[in-house]
């Protein structure tokens, strides 16, 4: 029996919204889009890592109270949830690429830590480093 992470989840605000973003910018694929109600279970994978998942979620029902669901809205708006990490064989190149298609950037690629990161967030609040694998 296989055993491992297999969805990681993030608050977003529109899934339809986070859903574009994930697929038309990063390059993600839809893994599983399902609804139950009127809570969605949508999920999307990076094409080269095929063994994770990252879930697009609502806060709210089922989950989550009202007055919850909004506190985490602000929150990830703010950008106060913890970052994602996105690895790139080039950060340079992946930053045109990504600038070109709309991806806005918190901090263009630097160097540091023998490797080159940049950072953005995507349109719910939610912050990434992308970051030059080594090797």
């Amino acid at each position: 029996m296989k055993q491992g992470i297999d969805v990681a989840g993030l608050y977003v605000r529109d899934q339809d919204e986070a859903l574009a973003f994930y697929v038309d910018k990063l390059g993600f694929r839809v893994h599983t889009d399902v609804g139950n109600g009127g809570y969605r279970w949508l999920t999307v994978q990076h094409p080269e890592q095929p063994s994770l998942q990252l879930g697009l979620f609502l806060p709210g029902p089922p989950v989550h109270d009202e007055a919850t669901a909004q506190a985490l809205r602000a929150i990830v708006a703010k950008g106060a949830m913890p970052p994602l990490v996105l690895t790139v064989a080039d950060c340079r190149a992946a930053y045109a690429q990504m600038l070109a298609k709309g991806v806005e950037f918190t901090q263009e690629p630097v160097e540091r830590y023998g490797t080159v990161d940049a950072g953005f967030r995507d349109p719910s609040g939610n912050g990434w480093k992308m970051i030059q694998g080594r090797g």
